[in-house]
């Protein structure tokens, strides 16, 4: 066999890097909550750009509904742990890259362990852990850590990046006091301002935020990944205009269209306000008409 020599493995990557943003990428350590949809493909791509450490966390399983879009799934890790999984992935990638992987999921009693000497935290949960998200971001932010959300958006992919000082998690999607569904729709509204894939959602029924069932698809979840792995290539390496909270950008390949979204006060903003009424009576409207 041949064996692993990093330089040659990521040689590929020089001319968009030099060989000394090479060097500290080697050395940069990535969080990564969640190794399902988004997560699987942002961990391999930053596993392929020769980030060097890692902190993966899931708790769940491969099923077959995964298929559709999840790195890892596949008939031969069907019932096979996700962060185990994907840890292994890495390492047949790079065998020298560390990764530790938190099987248990991210909690508040390992949250701490977790973001332990973390660069950046890319945020990959489930649309519907809010809880732990808000926890996860509001100690990044207390610790100076930068994060990013990009999330598969029907055929395109939205992105929001919060940097140390500037705008919060908490300040910008303005979730308290509300029920959960409607957190939900704030969440998906706030990634989302213009939220473009309503426009060729052709089954209204497939979404159901009580139910906690949104249609998704690869095409989305890998344009999330290179849009969030291009950000976290220009944070780590401190080059490259960094677009933050509270401006966003949305691209959806469907439609053909860019938007770059600025929304001062995040969802306390006037459009925001019109957006979250807006899809609220369109959920209602589904779940009247199912009746």
């Amino acid at each position: 066999m041949t064996a692993f020599d990093y330089k040659q493995a990521f040689s590929r990557n020089i001319g968009w890097v030099t060989a000394d943003e090479q060097e500290k990428l080697r050395h940069k350590k990535v969080a990564i909550a969640g190794m399902g949809g988004v997560g699987g493909s942002h961990l391999i791509v930053l596993a392929r750009l020769g980030i060097g450490k890692f902190h993966i966390a899931d708790l769940d399983v491969f099923e077959q509904a995964n298929f559709n879009r999840q790195f890892g799934a596949s008939m031969s890790t069907l019932n096979a742990p996700k962060a185990a999984t994907m840890a292994a992935a890495v390492k047949d990638i790079n065998p020298e890259a560390d990764v530790t992987s938190f099987d248990h999921g991210v909690t508040l009693e390992n949250l701490d362990a977790f973001l332990d000497g973390v660069d950046i935290y890319v945020d990959s949960l489930d649309i519907f852990a809010l809880e732990i998200r808000r926890a996860v971001f509001a100690r990044c932010y207390a610790k100076g850590i930068p994060t990013i959300t990009a999330a598969p958006m029907g055929m395109g992919t939205a992105f929001l990046i919060f940097m140390p000082g500037k705008m919060s998690f908490e300040e910008y999607f303005c979730l308290d006091g509300y029920a959960f569904e409607d957190q939900i729709i704030k969440f998906v509204i706030g990634v989302s301002p213009s939220v473009q894939q309503r426009h060729y959602l052709v089954d209204r029924s497939s979404v159901n935020f009580l139910k906690k069932k949104v249609p998704s698809t690869a095409m989305g979840i890998e344009l999330a990944a290179g849009a969030a792995c291009t950000n976290v290539l220009k944070i780590l390496l401190g080059r490259g205009e960094i677009i933050c909270a509270p401006r966003s950008l949305h691209f959806d390949a469907y439609r053909n269209r860019l938007l770059k979204c600025w929304r001062p006060f995040g969802n306390r903003h006037p459009m925001q306000r019109l957006m979250f009424w807006y899809v609220k009576r369109l959920l209602a409207r589904e779940a009247a008409g199912k009746r």
